[in-house]
């Protein structure tokens, strides 16, 4: 451990000092018994060492915390304890016992349940089916739907959610599907239950009530391990944090460690900026978007880019800030209006034409729109500028990979080779994979959807990095983040949406939370926008 890392104050076992819960109430006191304890947990893949003698427990009625960067080795971790991976080295130890786990069900045999990033949930299939899927009770050899149904009503009330068990998962919208995991974990008598990322893609509302519950079965004596990179979550719900780096246990300290140490301990450096945001002098209009209108998304939309600045575009969830960014790029369509770059209007709908007058789009997912997972580093970094590599209908390769291996150099992509495939590859170093096709592109204004999302702390300090060589090189960044204290880092001016509607302006200097948030909360049928 390096001397600017906090001790480890917290060993394993003992009790920690209790985080702020949700309520205001401060977190669980003493956890009760040992649950899981991991020790010594190694794990290889060709080239790269994912865990590297990681240990830590997890007692009952505690929230362990695992924090770390992208492609630290959390998500390797929770998925060997998950039955998914086998470890290389090390034991996992359940109720005191050395134990494997072969399987996911041997895992949840254990007692030991995962929510991941991705839910493993069948769209197709009723929330009943889903919560008791391959357990379904059966009455002579047929399923007994009554009685599955009222076993799967006891698990959603257990979590709150009140929604009739025939309903089709596929029509509840993220936070809800969350709750039916959540529920069909419960419905396993999880005593450990693990959550990846859980908040990522909730409202500040639905996060309130998801932290909720997570105290609820916290002090009804569930162990929780939680990754999230929220820091102001983890000190709410947390009781413990174990904090990881290049597949390696740094420390184990209390939840209530202050968030400088916590960065340093992730990073083993100190950021001093948060956002680090180098303002530079506005030069020229690159984006004029001019009464651009959907009828029942959004409506009469003009602002502009120029050359150097960030704006922002601000709002609530549903104020329509991504589809006014998807009809700019032309990936959504739009039923009047206009979009000019450098000085040409650009046809509807449109993407080939967006892309070559000079528009690059980060989407806000960037694994279902932005990547082609089972594709390389290379061919995922080159497929906007392969016509630039084809002469004659032939690609150059070399010249693919050339330009692969300099992209992965200048955005410090963390990957074995240029050939491995993107799905591999950590959430931050996927976003950067993003960026960095449009970069060799060299858009003249790049649209960002939440480009941080699902990034830590370390990654997105790199990505603001980027930001700030666009604009210092003379282009233009529209961008839409969720993340407020982000907007106001970051973004030069910012405009503000409200269901579908832009409710004003202001400046970096006029910026404030309260300010955004009283133009976002504008009752638009009182609003008239010039």
């Amino acid at each position: 451990m390096t001397d600017d890392v906090p001790p480890t104050s917290a060993t394993p076992g003992a009790p920690a000092p209790g985080a702020t819960a949700p309520d205001g109430a401060s977190a669980a006191g003493p956890p009760g018994a040992e649950l899981l304890r991991v020790e010594g947990l190694g794990k290889r893949f060709p080239g790269v060492v994912a865990l590297d003698g990681i240990s830590f427990d997890l007692h009952a009625g505690e929230v362990h915390v695992l924090l770390g960067e992208n492609g630290a080795g959390k998500s390797t971790l929770i998925k060997c304890l998950a039955g998914v991976y086998q470890p290389d080295a090390g034991a996992i130890y359940v109720d005191g016992e050395r134990t494997h786990l072969p399987t996911t069900a041997a895992a949840e045999a254990h007692g030991i349940a995962t929510i991941h990033q991705e839910f493993n949930l069948v769209p197709q299939l009723s929330v009943a089916e889903n919560v008791l899927l391959g357990r379904q009770p059966r009455r002579l050899g047929v399923i007994d739907k009554r009685r599955m149904n009222a076993v799967a009503r006891e698990a959603l009330a257990r979590v709150g959610l009140k929604v009739d068990p025939r309903t089709p998962v596929a029509s509840l919208g993220v936070a809800r599907q969350q709750l039916v995991e959540i529920a069909k974990a419960l419905s396993l008598e999880a005593r450990v239950l693990i959550l990846d990322e859980p908040t990522a893609a909730l409202t500040d509302d639905e996060v309130d009530r998801l932290l909720g519950l997570m105290t609820e079965l916290r002090d009804a004596g569930v162990g929780l391990i939680f990754i999230s990179h929220h820091l102001d979550e983890i000190r709410r719900i947390g009781s413990r944090v174990t904090v990881l780096r290049d597949g390696r246990s740094v420390g184990t300290v209390p939840a209530t460690t202050e968030t400088d140490d916590l960065v340093r301990m992730m990073v083993g450096r100190s950021i001093e900026a948060q956002f680090p945001r180098e303002r530079t002098s506005v030069g020229d209009e690159l984006l004029r978007v001019e009464h651009l209108t959907r009828p029942g998304t959004f409506e009469d939309i003009t602002f502009t880019v120029r050359a150097g600045e960030v704006v922002g575009l601000a709002g609530l969830v549903g104020a329509g800030r991504t589809e006014v960014l998807r009809a700019v790029f032309g990936a959504d369509p739009y039923s009047s209006g206009t979009v000019t770059v450098r000085a040409k209007a650009l046809p509807r709908h449109n993407v080939h034409a967006a892309i070559g007058a000079g528009l690059g789009l980060v989407p806000e997912d960037r694994k279902a729109q932005g990547l082609m997972l089972g594709a390389s580093v290379t061919e995922n970094v080159g497929l906007v500028s392969l016509p630039k590599a084809t002469r004659a209908g032939v690609v150059n390769r070399g010249w693919l990979r050339d330009l692969a291996v300099r992209t992965v150099k200048d955005l410090s992509i963390r990957t074995p080779s240029v050939a491995a495939l993107v799905r591999n590859l950590s959430g931050g170093n996927q976003q950067k994979v993003v960026m960095g096709k449009w970069l060799a592109a060299d858009p003249a204004v790049l649209l960002l959807d939440e480009p941080t999302r699902g990034v830590d702390v370390g990654a997105k300090v790199e990505i603001y990095q980027l930001i700030n060589k666009l604009t210092a090189s003379g282009r233009g960044v529209l961008m839409v983040s969720s993340e407020l204290p982000e907007v106001l880092g970051i973004c030069d001016r910012i405009l503000v949406m409200a269901q579908g509607r832009l409710v004003g302006e202001l400046t970096h200097e006029e910026a404030t939370q309260d300010a955004v948030m009283s133009l976002a909360v504008t009752e638009v049928e009182s609003t008239r926008v010039h």
